[in-house]
Formats: structure tokens, sequence, C-alpha cells
């Protein structure tokens, strides 16, 4: 006997409440939603160790066309023997075949060893920790500035666009952008430090301290020495800030949700700060990530006209030797820190826009 229309409507709703068996159900969009952020930070991450292997390989032979003996260099000319020669190649393993020289690298860098250093006979990664904090303290400090400076300006002008400050601050960043930062560096020390005309000199040249101080005064005196070298480079970096805030910026002016905030009553500032600008923050955050990575590697013509005593000058240094293995270990360590920060970056993306990643 067929069952009726009423017996199997019931059947149907009996059936679906019966629970399904484990491990056929949905998991849910959260779930689906994870799975796939996982699948997405582990592709980052494979591309990451991918571009650090490269720069590996890059680092080792690309220093090696620079021309030079090292040890004669580090022999300050002085005439030697050819037993005392070899005997310092052996001591630096020069004497090896390129292809030894380059397994002995890699192997050693895989575990955190980054080699001797040529001139000052110390294991790299120590000098690189005794110049790291200078460095922070110069571009970090540079960093928060120009980074609030650009995306205050630039939020600013995108949302004036057209008027005269939008032309005044685009114009500025602009020519401040396309100035090289050590001649912006040599001018700012002439009229802030050395003096033009009537105008005295203000600020220290060049050093991070006078010497000779403790506690607070000393505090003040490497504080005073970060004047020039931090103006210079917020008065470079901010620009790029600027400009990449507002161009994001005014791609989300002519939104429909804008106009619709708008038409709700809210006021142009809220409509700004709550609506327009975390919706333009996907390409400033990459800015932002990529600067930071800058802060950690330093900036070498900076501080090689401040004769700041951090890693941009200690690369300077290492380079007119050349020092292979301190020269090899700071572009890996300043590629690593950019290439860090560049995945950290893309792996923040998705929290900001979920669309990014799916």
């Amino acid at each position: 006997m067929q069952p009726t229309a009423p017996d199997a409507a019931s059947a149907a709703v009996d059936k679906a409440a019966v629970p399904a068996p484990a491990g056929t159900a949905d998991r849910g969009p959260r779930a689906r939603s994870t799975t796939a952020y996982l699948r997405y930070g582990a592709g980052k991450a494979g591309g990451a160790a991918v571009s650090l292997l490269a720069v590996l390989v890059t680092g080792f032979f690309l220093f090696r066309l620079i021309p030079g003996d090292p040890v004669k260099t580090m022999t300050g000319g002085r005439p030697i023997s050819a037993e005392q020669l070899a005997a310092y190649r052996r001591e630096f393993g020069l004497d090896l075949p390129v292809w030894r020289q380059f397994t002995d690298y890699c192997g050693k860098a895989l575990t955190g060893d980054l080699g001797t250093s040529y001139q000052f006979r110390t294991p790299v990664i120590d000098k690189i920790g005794e110049a790291l904090p200078n460095t922070l303290l110069l571009t970090g400090t540079a960093f928060v500035l120009y980074t609030a400076l650009g995306m205050f300006l630039g939020t600013r002008a995108a949302w004036r666009h057209g008027k005269l400050g939008d032309r005044l601050n685009t114009g500025l960043a602009l020519t401040l952008y396309s100035v090289p930062s050590f001649w912006l560096g040599l001018l700012v020390i002439i009229v802030f430090g050395v003096g033009l005309g009537p105008v005295p000199g203000l600020f220290p040249t060049g050093g991070m301290e006078s010497g000779g101080k403790e506690g607070f005064a000393y505090v003040l005196d490497v504080a005073h020495h970060l004047v020039l070298p931090v103006l210079t480079l917020v008065a470079v970096e901010y620009g790029q800030t600027l400009l990449v805030t507002r161009s994001a910026l005014l791609d989300e002016m002519g939104s429909d949700y804008l106009t619709t905030a708008r038409a709700k009553g809210l006021r142009d500032d809220l409509v700004r700060r709550r609506h327009a600008v975390p919706n333009a923050l996907l390409p400033t955050v990459t800015l932002v990530f990529v600067n930071l990575g800058r802060t950690v590697a330093g900036v070498i013509l900076v501080e090689t006209v401040f004769s700041w005593p951090g890693l941009g000058g200690l690369f300077y240094q290492a380079l007119s030797v050349p020092d292979l293995p301190l020269v090899q270990g700071l572009f890996l360590f300043f590629a690593s820190a950019v290439i860090v920060m560049n995945t950290l970056a893309d792996l923040i993306y998705p929290l900001l826009d979920p669309r990014v990643g799916r």
C-alpha cells in the first residue's frame, strides 16, 4: 500500500530529525573559514621560505663579485710572505673551492652561524647584536613619527582633495620623497649642524653620544644626537605613506556605503574615521610592514652620513674591506627582516578583509 501524502511528509520530517553519522555533517562556515585561512597562511609561509633560500644563494655569490682581496686588505697593505698569506686563507676558508665554501656557508647559516668577521675577528651574529639596538633606536623613532604623520596628512589630503591644503601636502610629499636621503642629510647638517650665516649650529653632526655623561644627562645627549638623522628620515619617508594613504582613501570616496552613512546623519568626521579609513587600510598596512622591515635593516646612507653606529654603518664598513662573512650576514639579516614583515602583512590581510585568501 502506498503511503498517503501526510504520512510521507511525516516520514520525511522524522528522517530529517535523525542526526547524521559522525563525520558527515557540514563543518560550518567558521570551520571552513579557518581551514581556508590555514591553507592561505601555509602558502605564504612556503613562499617566504623560498624567498629566504633565494636570498641565501644570491648573497653568497653576489658579494664575491666585489673587487679586492680581503686578506690583503686586512693586512693594511703591509708586505707579507706567501706562507702567511696562505695561512690567512686557510684560517678563513678562502683556499677551498667555491662550491665547498657555498655548502659550508649554507649549512652554518641554517643553524644560525653566520661566520666570523675578517676585520673584527668576532662572530658576525655578535656584531649584529651590538649594532642592532642603535639602529632600532634611530629608525624606530623615525618610523613611528613618519608613519603617524603620513597617515594623518594622507587622510586629511584625500578627504579635502583638490583644495589648497591637499595640493600643498601632495607637492611637498612628492618633492621630499624624490630627494636622495644622503643629499638631504648633508643639507640638514649644513643648516642645523654647522650653521648657515648668522644662524649657529644647533645639533651635533655625527655620532650617537658626546661621551663622559651618565644617567639622565646621557639620555638627553643621545636624544640631542638623534634629532638630525631622525629629521632626515622623517622628511624623506613620510611622503610615501601620505601618498599611499591618500590614493587608497580616494578609491573609497565614491562608495555607496559612505553615501548611506552620510544619509543616516553621521558627522563627516565619523564617516571618515569609522567607515572610509578602515576600508582603505590594506595598501597602507603593506607599506607599514615593509617600512617596519626596513627599520630593522637600518638605513645605510643616513647612518653613514651621520656616523651613526648601527647596522647600516656597519654594512658600509664591511663593504669597504670587503668583509665577506659580515656583508653576507648583514645582507641575509636585512632581507629576512623584510620578508618576515611582508609575510606578516599577508597574514593580517584576511583579518582586515575576509575576502582576501578565499
